[in-house]
Formats: C-alpha cells, structure tokens, sequence
C-alpha cells in the first residue's frame, strides 16, 4: 500500500492495476478506482461516511476532492473541483474549481468553471450547467460542440499523459 492510501474502519483502497494514481494524492477507504483511470496530485479521494467510485477512463484532477460520490466511466473531473455526495455519470464533464453537491450530473453534461451545483439537482443528460447558483441548458441549445469538447480530453495526448508522467505515478 502506497504512503498515501490509508485504511478506514476496515476499508481500504482498491485500484485497478491499470490505474495510474499519483503517490501524491490521498485515499482514504472504501474507495475503487477503475481501469485506465488517472487520478492526479493533491486530490483526495475520501470514502469514510460513504464509498468513492471512479469510473474506468476516467480523469481526476489536480487538486480535485472527493467525498462519498461516484463517478461513471470517461468523465474529466477538473482541477480543484469538489465533489460532495455527488454522482456524476458517464462521459460528463465537471469544470476547474466547480462544486457539485448532494445532485446528480447527467451523462454527457458539460459542468463549466466555477460552477456550483446546489444540493437537489438533477441535470438532465447532455446540459450545459453554468453559474452559481447554476443553470441549466440543454446542449443541443448552445453553440457548444460536445463532440470536440469530449474529443479534447478522451484522446490523443491527452488521454495518455499520465502513464508519460513515470515517477508521479509509481
């Protein structure tokens, strides 16, 4: 067990063997973490009141915090997001520094920078979720490309750059 991962009231830690999870984040718990997921320095992953599912293909960024919530396949969860009670399904989107609390984000849903996603929420699959408190757009009302902003973080480069990081993730 690596320095960071620590055990809770019997809980510990499962990563996948394909998983790349930087020594320089935290986990704590009845945490799972999928295949080919990347989960990046200074985010902490806390499953004590509750599990931390991170879906396989997944990204968790810098700085990210999660607390009892799950977290489908194919999401991109930004930097210094905060997940609290919170699921978030396949192929979203959650931006840099948003909040999503105690509400559900639909697969495929874009969740912008800054965003604060209030406890109750349901946002409906592929939205455009904005603001603070926030709104909600479908995205096939905005001229955003959901196909580009996905392509973005899915492929090519991107999708690889942990396992080219080496020594961050060993």
């Amino acid at each position: 067990m690596d320095s960071r991962e620590y055990e809770f009231e019997g809980d510990s830690p499962e990563i996948h063997g394909y998983a790349h999870v930087s020594r320089e984040s935290t986990v704590v718990g009845d945490v799972t973490v999928g295949a080919n997921a990347n989960v990046w320095p200074g985010a902490v992953l806390r499953g004590d009141v509750g599990p931390v599912e991170v879906g396989r293909q997944t990204a968790i960024g810098d700085g990210a915090i999660l607390h009892a919530s799950t977290v489908g396949e194919k999401v991109m969860v930004g930097h210094g997001a905060v997940l609290n009670d919170a699921e978030v399904r396949d192929g979203a989107l959650v931006g840099f520094n948003s909040t999503v609390s105690e509400a559900v984000i639909g697969e495929r849903s874009i969740v912008a920078m800054g965003t604060v996603v209030p406890p109750g929420y349901e946002v409906p699959a592929e939205s455009f979720v904005r603001g603070s408190p926030a709104t909600v757009t479908p995205l096939d009302e905005t001229n955003i490309d959901p196909d580009e902003v996905f392509e973005a973080f899915s492929s090519g480069d991107y999708a690889n750059l942990a396992a080219r990081h080496g020594d961050l993730f060993e």
